[in-house]
């Protein structure tokens, strides 16, 4: 297998966000995981951040399609399209090579099928191999936790569809776990208390610019508060209402402790002498879900662990799936092929 500088790609292909890596260049693409079509031709009318400027406003001709639900491939069609367009892009950033060899992080609890999916996207894509590695051992490798050594590493990827918790040691997942709860299920459920308490019916960027605005995970010691535009449920009329951030931190409670209860049952999972090396180390808290306000002194108050938001929170999977890209022998022990 040879890994050349410039001909290689890590691929996080994430519910809400999808991050490219190329080797040598590092992280050249961020962009959201939507695609747009034309309804009566089907052609692509736009891919990541120009069809994300089109949710909630597009006509009827147009169709927006999220390819990942709940961090699995949904729609493989569409799936294929989108890996294929940001390689494309890919191409134009870093130069004129062909078919890349292409490392991409998944869950750690998906099924043999879904991941087999993930790979025949990738293919269809143009990949010349394909690689899978676990996102939580990729995020891990991309924080720079030690996962080599004979001790405890926990870490916590908290995406747009799943958060991904599992510990690590001897550079194998000791304890995964995958639930399907994360980034979305907060946006939808400020989405539906919006309609509940106010009668107001608001859009998917609406939600996430409410929750990164005035979202947080425990109480500010100053309050904020947010003024909302959209449709009134009855009378179908424009109206504005504002919103705080105690309301906001009530309607993504039961999403947030879906979250904490995965992490107090992976705790409780794990063996005594990993359990002294996490008191020791704490946990690694990564992915977007992770830029919650007050989301690590949350999980520290549940955990009593010490909780530390890794550096480029967004980018550590991509990132440490290009590090395993630089490292033949990472790689072949980390692939889940």
């Amino acid at each position: 297998m040879s890994l050349g500088l410039g001909s290689d790609l890590a691929i996080d292909l994430g519910t809400a966000n999808t991050c490219v890596f190329a080797l040598g260049r590092g992280v050249v693409i961020s962009e959201p995981s939507l695609i747009a079509f034309h309804v009566s031709t089907g052609a692509i009318e736009a891919v990541g951040e120009a069809a994300r400027d089109m949710l909630g406003r597009t006509p009827g001709h147009l169709r927006p399609v999220r390819p990942i639900r709940d961090g699995v491939i949904a729609d493989f069609d569409a799936a294929e399209k989108m890996l294929t367009h940001f390689i494309r892009k890919t191409r134009q950033h870093v130069g004129g090579w062909t078919r890349p060899r292409v490392v991409i992080g998944i869950p750690a609890e998906i099924t043999p099928v879904e991941r087999r999916a993930v790979k025949d996207s990738a293919y269809r894509a143009k990949a010349s191999e394909v690689f899978l590695v676990d996102e939580p051992m990729a995020a891990a490798v991309g924080a720079g936790l030690p996962i080599a050594d004979a001790a405890g590493n926990m870490i916590i990827d908290v995406g747009g569809g799943t958060t991904d918790i599992a510990v690590i040691s001897l550079a194998g997942v000791v304890i995964g776990r995958s639930v399907r709860v994360a980034g979305d299920a907060f946006d939808q459920a400020i989405t539906n208390h919006l309609k509940r308490r106010h009668e107001v019916l608001i859009g998917e960027r609406t939600a996430e610019a409410i929750k990164l605005q005035i979202g947080s995970a425990t109480a500010l010691e100053k309050p904020l508060t947010m003024e909302v535009k959209g449709r009134h449920f009855a009378k179908g009329v424009p109206v504005r209402v504002t919103v705080t951030d105690a309301e906001i931190r009530e309607a993504v409670s039961e999403p947030l402790n879906t979250i904490l209860k995965a992490i107090r049952e992976t705790l409780d999972q794990i063996p005594p002498e990993l359990s002294a090396d996490i008191y020791d180390r704490g946990i690694a808290l990564c992915g977007g879900g992770a830029l919650l306000r007050n989301l690590d002194r949350r999980i520290k108050q549940e955990t009593q662990l010490p909780v530390k938001v890794v550096d480029q929170p967004l980018s550590a999977v991509v990132v440490g799936a290009g590090k395993m890209l630089a490292d033949k022998a990472l790689l072949r022990k980390l692939a889940v092929n």
